[in-house]
């Protein structure tokens, strides 16, 4: 993976970009101006994030795996420690599919009725690869997403779901907090000496 230098990813012109980010250069970035992206974050291989109205803001040590899509005019937000996988989509806005409007953007907005919603994913969320994450949702802190589901209900925190749409299976430890503790004290360790 070619990864951007700092020029590059200043040139772009985000919104807001912290420190050591590795944005692919294959990645594809729509309205930057309204994309927040936090320290120590990754983007991979051909993603598109098309920040809207709302933008999109991605914490600290996120991770979006390959072939992913944030895409909408509400606001998307990704908390610290959340790593969404491979071919995800992720959409605030949704077109009408009852058949009375016309749909895609290629059509004055005068003949369709997309709507548009805010989703919030919190700290140490995972989404499976395949899912796909609908408008006016908020993923709870430390829940999991199946591989292949579809999201449009919340979903509460420390909690697992699959299918299509997503139903609850079980319960998520809630050790990996414990571990961002550890991990926490780990980097005050080694960046005291820097």
């Amino acid at each position: 993976m070619g990864i951007l230098n700092d020029a590059a990813i200043e040139a772009l012109g985000f919104r807001h970009v912290g420190k050591n980010v590795r944005l692919s250069d294959k990645a594809s970035f729509y309205n930057p101006a309204m994309i927040s992206i936090g320290d120590h974050s990754r983007i991979d291989d051909f993603c598109v994030l098309s920040a809207g109205e709302g933008g999109i803001s991605i914490g600290n040590y996120v991770h979006i795996a390959v072939y992913t899509s944030l895409i909408g005019k509400g606001s998307i937000r990704i908390d610290d420690f959340s790593n969404i996988s491979s071919k995800v989509a992720i959409y605030s806005s949704n077109d009408d599919y009852s058949g009375e409007f016309m749909t895609n953007p290629t059509v004055n907005e005068q003949f369709t009725n997309v709507s548009h919603g805010d989703i919030i994913l919190g700290k140490h969320v995972i989404v499976g690869s395949g899912s796909l994450l609908l408008p006016k949702i908020t993923v709870g802190e430390g829940a999991c997403i199946g591989a292949m589901s579809m999201i449009n209900k919340d979903c509460e925190a420390f909690t697992v779901y699959t299918g299509i749409p997503a139903t609850k299976v079980k319960a998520r430890s809630r050790k990996l907090l414990e571990q961002e503790a550890a991990f926490r004290e780990w980097q005050l360790s080694h960046n005291s000496g820097s």
